[in-house]
């Protein structure tokens, strides 16, 4: 018998088996041909060894439609892209993002309830996570119009307020429900097992006492369609409602982490609303737990640390915001050993001004800011201080809003790169109403702190913590005001609720050094005369009027503005659209002498290579068509581009030019250096050809000698526009000082070095120089002789 013939046996053998593993679970035993229970045992091992064989022909018999060039080790929730990555399923997500390669990595559910959320499921509503996936339902008290249960985003958020909204019930009424429920399936339980007031954890005994197995229903022949649920599951209903998913941050791998959301889960498990209070202060030692004893938190990166702080804070807030509207009205505190402490407000109706107050901190808001006028249900309003999370927000970045930006700028100050420091506790506010990002009245917190007197480089600033999207977070002072500060205490106006905080940071004033400032003022002035001097010479100089001379004439001209603009508008830092159009405009200046510079050099390397001379007709005629729509166009379009990006890093809060934020400057500095390693080349291979020529050639010597002179005032001038601004880049380290004086005495002569080396030392500017003094002088002289002859002539006559 041949293998397939086997085979196909096998597979024939396998199709009955798993007829009559069908069969069997159809059946159920009730089949009156299968009322024998050996009958029954035979049945079901043939099938089993069947089975066994359909295995091993898939081991055996490879099939066309396996993938051949797919990796094996995709973990659960991926599929293979090719053999060396996987894909994580939609909804799962690993480190490294959908696809990956790193066979440690897993695909881990995405929780899209956050914290913080990536869904927005609108008012009256919240967000459950579920594994790969998320749906979103009304809040107790609510129900979709059109009946379903559950919806995807705040676009179909139809929740509208049942007769009786479960927010406006009290929880007296609340416990009198679960009472009924209870009632309805206790069936002659006896009395002892009915739940009553008190702990959490000695109910949630007495219950798992009375229902040991919480999944099958007691009673099931007897449930009718009102009375269609089991106690347990209208409390785990309940629970769902006010317990909302928190989940830790995805990525942070912490033993201490994981203890602390296993302590969430079981008190979200565990959750009745007539105990909400219990909760509640399970919640606030879990926390005060974890921030006094964080253990291998703290060895985490600063990036990963602020990422945990950030979920604790916004999932904190989150939980207690949904809990709370299980309270009854009035005025509750919460307080753990280590500092963590919480103080709640519900009401309905009363004084619309609210204060909580808290060891450290105290809020003052209007219910009539942060409720809506849609709202139904008691308003809630709380305050939570965690001292604690101070450990793993150290080190946290400060950002500045556009108005302290611009105050620093004006005191001529800019913030330390010194980290700073927390002076007071983080404090939390948060009411029923989400939306509170946009108030119209200031919220006040007044935070109590260490008495610290800030001293001259120190200043205090009300800051929040703004979430980023990576999970994690900064400093921000947006939106906050500092009303008033003392030694011990501080007071600020937000017109937001957040974690708020008080800061002190460390500012430095601008000390600029008085030598290098009248080296620059007067290097610039004599650049500037010179520089005019050679534009004019240049122009009215008809004896060297060439193609080189234009170039010069070029340079010269917008190096005169950029020295004239620098000099006059560095410092005008007080109107920022004014100063980044002055930075604007340095930018452009500066590029296109550099880029006249390089068209110099390229012109130096052509005319080098012709060996003819100067203004040699085919050379000439390229550099005509070439120089005005490089020299002018290329910046041009370099600046246009980095304006079009980046156009409020134009501008930096103590001078008038690039920003080094995001690698800015390099906008500059790139071209410049490119610039400056291109003609580097060209004088190289300048200097090839020069040295060929003049080992042999014995002719047109003329020539040779004013392409030398001219490689000598081209390397002049490399020198004077290259390796300067080199000298700018090594302003680092100790001889940071050395090089900002060489920078600053060899830029700001400039101009100086240019009429130098291409009108001082030409002898056919010489000449003509001395033409212009003949001129002059005889000039001057005519009117002397006119005034002496007609001198002479009156006495004559009058001799006469």
């Amino acid at each position: 018998m041949r293998l397939t013939d086997g085979l196909l046996g096998i597979k024939e053998a396998v199709s009955s088996s798993l007829n009559v593993q069908s069969f069997l679970s159809s059946s159920n035993g009730s089949h009156p041909s299968l009322s024998s229970p050996a009958l029954l045992l035979d049945l079901q091992r043939a099938a089993g060894s069947l089975h066994f064989l359909s295995l091993l022909t898939v081991v055996l018999v490879p099939t066309a439609s396996a993938p051949t060039d797919c990796a094996q080790w995709c973990p659960p929730k991926s599929s293979c892209v090719n053999a060396t990555a996987c894909r994580c399923s939609p909804g799962f997500t690993s480190l490294s993002g959908d696809i990956f390669t790193n066979r440690l990595e897993n695909c881990d559910d995405i929780n899209e309830c956050g914290p913080p959320p990536r869904v927005s499921c609108g008012k009256f509503a919240h967000c459950l996570n579920t594994e790969g996936s998320y749906h979103c339902t009304c809040s107790p008290g609510y129900e979709l119009a059109s009946g379903a249960k559950t919806f995807r985003n705040e676009s179909e958020n139809t929740c509208q307020g049942k007769n009786h909204p479960t927010s406006s019930i009290s929880p007296t009424m609340r416990w009198e429900g679960i009472c009924s429920t209870f009632s309805k399936h206790q069936r002659g339980l006896p009395d002892a097992s009915m739940p009553k007031p008190g702990s959490l954890n000695n109910q949630m005994t007495a219950w798992e006492s009375t229902w040991p197995d919480l999944t099958p229903d007691p009673y099931p022949r007897t449930r009718t369609k009102i009375d269609a649920v089991t106690p347990h599951e209208a409390l785990l209903s309940l629970a769902g409602n006010f317990f909302p998913s928190w989940t830790p941050p995805r990525g942070i791998k912490s033993r201490r982490l994981s203890r602390f959301f296993e302590k969430v889960e079981d008190l979200a498990r565990k959750f009745i609303p007539a105990f909400a209070q219990d909760s509640i202060q399970g919640l606030i030692e879990g926390v005060d737990e974890l921030l006094q004893t964080p253990e291998d938190l703290e060895a985490l990166p600063r990036s990963e640390q602020h990422r945990v702080a950030t979920n604790l804070l916004a999932g904190l807030e989150d939980v207690l915001r949904n809990i709370s509207q299980a309270l009854p009205n009035g005025t509750l505190t919460f307080n753990a050993s280590a500092g963590t402490d919480l103080s709640l407000k519900v009401q309905e109706q009363g004084d619309r001004n609210v204060t909580l107050s808290l060891n450290q901190a105290k809020m003052l808001l209007s219910l009539d800011e942060v409720h809506g006028s849609s709202d139904s249900g008691p308003s809630v309003v709380g305050l939570v201080s965690t001292p604690g999370m101070g450990k793993l927000l150290a080190k946290a970045p400060l950002v500045l809003d556009p108005k302290q930006q611009a105050l620093l700028r004006e005191r001529k100050e800019w913030l330390g790169e010194v980290s700073p420091v927390l002076l007071s506790d983080v404090v939390s506010a948060f009411v029923s109403n989400k939306d509170t990002q946009n108030l119209s009245f200031p919220v006040t917190f007044i935070f109590s702190h260490r008495s610290v007197t800030p001293g001259p480089t120190q200043k205090a600033f009300c800051v929040f913590w703004e979430h980023s999207q990576d999970g994690g977070g900064h400093w921000s002072t947006t939106g906050c005001e500092m009303v008033v500060t003392g030694d011990a205490s501080t007071t600020c106006q937000c017109s937001h609720l957040s974690s708020f905080a008080v800061l002190m940071a460390h500012s430095h004033v601008q000390k600029e050094d008085p030598v290098l400032v009248v080296i620059t003022y007067v290097g610039l002035g004599l650049s500037l005369l010179c520089l005019l001097l050679a534009a004019l010479t240049f122009l009215l100089c008809k004896a060297i009027q060439n193609t080189s001379t234009s170039l010069h004439l070029q340079l010269s001209i917008c190096l005169f503005l950029a020295h004239l603009l620098f000099l006059t508008a560095i410092d005008q830092t007080k109107i920022k659209l004014l100063c980044a159009i002055i930075a604007g405009a340095l930018h452009y200046l500066y590029l296109a002498s550099f880029t006249w510079m390089l068209l110099d050099g390229l012109h130096l390397f052509l005319t080098a290579r012709n060996l003819t001379v100067v203004n040699y007709t085919s050379v000439s005629r390229f550099m005509k068509r070439l120089m005005f729509p490089v020299g002018y166009g290329v910046p041009a379009l370099i600046v246009a581009i980095s304006a079009a990006s980046r156009p409020s890093l134009y501008g930096t809060p103590t001078r008038c030019w690039l920003h080094t934020d995001k690698g800015f400057v390099w906008t500059f500095l790139g071209p410049v250096c490119t610039i400056f390693s291109i003609n580097l080349a060209f004088f190289l291979m300048t200097f090839w050809i020069v040295k060929n020529k003049l080992s042999s050639l014995n002719r047109d010597v003329s020539t040779l000698q004013n392409t030398r002179m001219l490689t000598f005032k081209a390397m002049a001038q490399l020198l004077i526009l290259g390796c300067t601004w080199c000298l700018g880049v090594l302003q680092v380290g100790p001889a940071a000082r050395v090089m900002a004086y060489l920078f600053t005495v060899i830029n700001s002569l400039q101009g100086a070095f240019i009429f130098l080396v291409y009108c001082l030392l030409s002898r056919q500017v010489r000449e003509q120089y001395g033409k212009w003094f003949r001129g002059v002088r005889k000039a001057k002289a005519e009117p002397e002789n006119y005034t002496l002859s007609s001198g002479a002539v009156s006495d004559a006559s009058k001799h006469s």
